[in-house]
Parts: C-alpha cells; structure tokens; sequence
C-alpha cells in the first residue's frame, strides 16, 4: 500500500515516534495534518511542529502543522477543518500524542492522573471522533491508537497508566 496523496491527520508528531511516522508517511507521498502543542521550542525537548513539517516536507511529503491541544474539542475540530480545506479529506488519524507518569499509585497526583486521562483517552475518543465522518469517505480509511507503555522497570518503578495499573505501589 502506498501512501502518496493520502491524508493522515496525526497527533503528537513534533518529536519522536509521531514525527519518526509522520516522516516515514511523508517518504511515500502523503499528506500530513499535524496537530500538536508544541509551537515554540521546549528547553529539554527538540522540535516543534514547524521544525516537524520541515523535515516532512524535505523527505517528499505535504505537511500542514496546526497548534492544538486535543483535548480540547475546538481545536480539534479546528485542525480537522483545515486539514480537510488543504487536502480534501482524511484517509488515515493516528492518535500519537499521550501522557505518561513514570510514578507509582501512590506518588501519581491527581493533576497527574487528569493530564493522563484527559490525552490519553478523552483526546484520543476526541480525534478519532471528528475524523470519522471524513474517514468514512476514504476509499481505505483507518484509525491507529498508539499508548504510551503501561510499566517500566527504569530503577524498579511501574508506571502509571489510567488503562493499566500497576500490581504494586
């Protein structure tokens, strides 16, 4: 399957394994919709979603990045809507962006736990939601949900997931 002239809307592609797929996607030809936070540099992570639409652009793909906070239903209607205006439709929404705390039960705060729910899940629904009535236009339309991991042994801790929880404090 080749993904030239596809339309992906993909969240949380401005670093990572989001933008290691956007780029991939953006080598057969695609479309990308970027809809992502990051609109100026963060002091400990690289990329933005413009640096991320550069390098999209550079390996052969289209590329519109949109500020958007996919918990927050305007936005991401926002980001459908141009999306669709530039590109006609969407083929393909992965849901790439995520929240994760590598903290047990007990050292995960509430404000934590929100953050992790409201991304993880309320944006991923969110996203796939308001894709949905372009993908079922797609001649192949699909929806990928990627999660963040559910534990990690990094000096023995489990994370905490608000779909897994982990068997120790």
């Amino acid at each position: 399957m080749t993904f030239r002239n596809r339309t992906i809307f993909i969240s949380g592609a401005s670093r990572g394994i989001g933008l290691a797929i956007a780029c991939r996607l953006g080598r057969d030809g695609a479309n990308i919709i970027l809809a992502a936070k990051t609109a100026q540099p963060h002091p400990k992570l690289p990329g933005t979603i413009f640096s991320a639409a550069k390098e999209i652009v550079a390996v052969g793909g289209k590329a519109l990045p949109v500020v958007c906070d996919i918990r927050d239903e305007e936005q991401v209607q926002a980001a459908v809507d141009q999306g669709v205006a530039a590109f006609g439709g969407i083929d393909v929404c992965i849901n790439n962006a995520s929240a994760i705390a590598l903290t047990g039960t007990l050292a995960t705060d509430m404000k934590r736990y929100d953050l992790m729910n409201q991304v993880n899940a309320r944006g991923t629904f969110l996203c796939s939601r308001l894709t949905l009535p372009h993908l079922l236009k797609a001649s192949n339309p699909h929806i990928l949900n990627l999660a963040p991991p559910s534990t990690s042994t990094r000096s023995g801790s489990r994370a905490t997931s608000p779909t897994r929880w982990p068997s120790s404090a």
